[in-house]
């Protein structure tokens, strides 16, 4: 089962997925690949515009997340089994990564149980992508040849990973906005090439905090 979230952040709405343990998803609405609802999925209340469920009633959503600490804290064990108060305790800890981060902070993605779900050589790809300090940027060659460096080959498609880069599920913390082309150019960023440079803008020497 997956449970959703959705939140007003400063670049627009954000939504955000969980397995009831871990963050697997977090995209622009809208945005290139964003993520459909699917019959099964539970959309968790937290934000205007998320009141509401597909395949389950709110309410039973609202019951399980009381249990909760009122503190937001949960130990790994009162986590793990618990769907929604799991998945609501991963929203309310990326919510507040991501209201430092827009704060101009450097949080760091190791503070978030991430868990993007695709193919193995995806998976390489966005781990990857989490070596690219704040601030700093890539480009898809530099990557492709980490990558390649990492399966033990001599080369590796720069193509591939920029396929594998554009559809990176956890937008923003696992950090695809820092790939560039060979050029410098802002090219291949879901969320949308403004966005990108929002982003970039945000994490300069002289915004950060």
């Amino acid at each position: 089962m997956r449970y959703l979230r959705e939140w007003d952040s400063p670049l627009g709405k954000i939504r955000l997925a969980s397995d009831g343990e871990h963050l697997t998803g977090l995209w622009f609405a809208g945005q290139k690949y964003d993520y459909r609802l699917q019959a099964e999925d539970v959309v968790l209340p937290g934000e205007p515009g998320a009141d509401q469920t597909v395949g389950k009633e709110i309410d039973e959503c609202a019951d399980e997340s009381a249990d909760m600490d009122r503190n937001g804290e949960l130990d790994a064990a009162q986590t793990a089994g618990n769907g929604v108060a799991g998945a609501s305790y991963v929203f309310d800890r990326a919510q507040e990564w991501l209201e430092r981060y827009f704060a101009g902070k450097k949080p760091s993605p190791e503070e978030l149980p991430l868990h993007p779900e695709g193919t193995v050589f995806r998976q390489m790809v966005w781990r990857e992508l989490l070596h690219i300090p704040y601030g700093q940027v890539t480009t898809y060659g530099s990557l492709a040849k980490a990558v390649a460096r990492e399966m033990g080959r001599e080369t590796m498609s720069a193509q591939a990973v920029g396929q594998a880069v554009g559809h990176n599920p956890i937008s923003i913390i696992i950090p695809c906005h820092r790939v560039v082309g060979a050029n410098g150019s802002l090219t291949g960023y879901a969320g949308g090439l403004d966005r990108k440079i929002r982003l970039l803008e945000l994490e300069k020497p002289e915004n950060a905090k």
